[in-house]
């Protein structure tokens, strides 16, 4: 690590000091965890191996499940286990690698979202040439992007993080590594590096926000000349991903457009967008895509009737 001093472990405060409620929380964000994972496991399984569910909406749904696994899994793993230890510690190298796959699955599915976004426009918009626009090709392209946008973020936080010194404290005000609780632990002065941050996150989750809601108010507008079935139709496709987006961006922007100076972390709406969110997303969509359930209850009538045919040959 360039220019570190003396520190080479840092310890987490963690959520909760008491044992009692740490082992509760483990009790709860245990199986919350194993939801999200087997949720959006099975969204990406179902898109992948039914025939129904081949539109770009459901290749960029897959994508979005497996960044949230992804996402979910470079912090909550170790948090869930950190909840039954006495000294919750991480070495420096791991930390900053938390910090790079956190932040690049983060910004992928910001730029995912706004993809989606924009599949869903020409889709309302210019239902005509939806496929020639959405081709496979340019589906293909935008999930690159997607990826490569949150990699090059990741590598801007990275580069401004290993040229800070760190030679005490090593205790960093939080339940998993982010840049802000690790700046302050910095013996030099990061407010330079805290507006670069700013800079670099805050204004992604914002400019891509608002790109967003313009994409959903050009939706709305060209709504209008819809029939009210059609009106039904597209708003019941739309209304998933703008919960989605909302659970997302709140807490995002909330933690990120804030200036470093003033910057008071707040673990329980971190919570929020770590745990819980990732584990939402495959419920959202379920619940209100038809498509999706029926494509969810033929692979299960599948697989029940295959273990069925095993059964009766091993008898």
């Amino acid at each position: 690590m360039a220019r570190t001093n003396n520190v080479t472990e840092l310890i987490f405060s963690g959520l909760f000091q008491d044992p009692e409620v740490q082992r509760a929380c483990f009790a709860v964000f245990l199986p919350v965890y194993l939801a999200t994972v087997v949720g959006n496991g099975l969204i990406v399984l179902t898109v992948r191996v039914s025939k129904s569910l081949r539109s770009p909406m459901y290749f960029f749904l897959s994508h979005l499940s497996l960044v949230e696994i992804s996402y979910s899994s470079t912090v909550v793993p170790k948090f869930i286990t950190d909840l039954l230890s006495k000294i919750k510690t991480i070495s420096l190298e791991g930390c900053v690698a938390q910090i790079f796959f956190f932040h690049l699955f983060g910004v992928a599915e910001i730029f995912l979202l706004t993809v989606m976004a924009y599949d869903r426009y020409v889709a309302i918009c210019k239902p005509l040439h939806y496929m020639s626009i959405m081709n496979g090709q340019l589906c293909h392209i935008l999930v690159a992007g997607s990826w490569f946008g949150g990699f090059f973020h990741s590598i801007i936080q990275i580069l401004i993080t290993i040229q800070l010194p760190f030679c005490g404290p090593n205790v960093i005000d939080h339940y998993f590594c982010d840049l802000h609780p690790l700046f302050r632990l910095a013996c030099t002065d990061t407010s330079v590096e805290g507006v670069v941050v700013l800079a670099n996150s805050g204004l992604i989750a914002l400019c891509a926000f608002l790109l967003l809601v313009s994409s959903y108010v050009v939706i709305l507008v060209n709504l209008r000349n819809h029939s009210v079935e059609g009106r039904r139709k597209a708003l019941s496709t739309c209304a998933s991903h703008v919960t989605v987006v909302i659970l997302f961006f709140g807490p995002a922007i909330f933690l990120y457009m804030r200036p470093p100076s003033t910057f008071t972390e707040d673990k329980l709406v971190a919570v929020f967008y770590t745990v819980v969110t990732p584990m939402l997303n495959p419920i959202i969509y379920t619940l209100r895509n038809a498509e999706v359930k029926v494509a969810l209850r033929r692979l299960w009538d599948k697989k029940n009737s295959g273990m069925e045919r095993k059964w009766e040959s091993d008898l």
